[in-house]
């Protein structure tokens, strides 16, 4: 198995029922809105490159990531309760880190966020979607949804 979503299905205490260390091969894993607090309970998953998390309740913790899934490249944590850039700093041991997510956090919401974010964590590529530059990311979900068309501002 390379790829688990586990999307709005409820976590028991930050625990996914039967999510463990015995995936070893997996390289995508999502777990959009299931009510996890923390990050703590995932289980060591080495081959791990992009891991969903948005629509949670996490506000901190983020230490174990770096220990559980070193091989992250992209990581999404919008509508998370993140407040403070100083929630992120367990992301910096994430070596290959490219792409973070943070839409809908409050932290998106402090002066100099993207600044502070790019300068925290040098290794990233993309930030909400957009490099330190303001370039877009290219659109990976083109290929999912066979839609590649850009909505114009309104």
């Amino acid at each position: 198995v390379r790829e688990l979503v586990l999307d709005n299905c409820k976590s028991n205490d930050g625990k996914i029922e039967g999510l463990t260390a015995e995936f070893v091969n997996l390289e995508f894993l999502s777990l959009i809105n299931v009510g996890l607090i923390s990050v703590s309970n995932l289980p060591k998953l080495p081959k791990l490159k992009k891991l969903e998390l948005s629509d949670n309740r996490i506000f901190g913790g983020l230490d174990m990531l770096a220990e559980k899934l070193p091989n992250l490249t992209h990581l999404n944590l919008s509508g998370n309760k993140l407040k403070d850039i100083s929630t992120l700093e367990p992301l910096k041991k994430l070596e290959y880190l490219k792409s973070l997510d943070l839409f809908n956090c409050e932290v998106t919401n402090l002066n100099d966020y993207r600044e502070s974010v790019f300068k925290l964590l040098p290794q990233l590529t993309y930030l909400d979607g957009y490099d330190r530059e303001d370039r877009e990311a290219p659109d990976s979900d083109a290929e999912v949804d066979g839609v590649d068309e850009e909505e114009e501002d309104e």
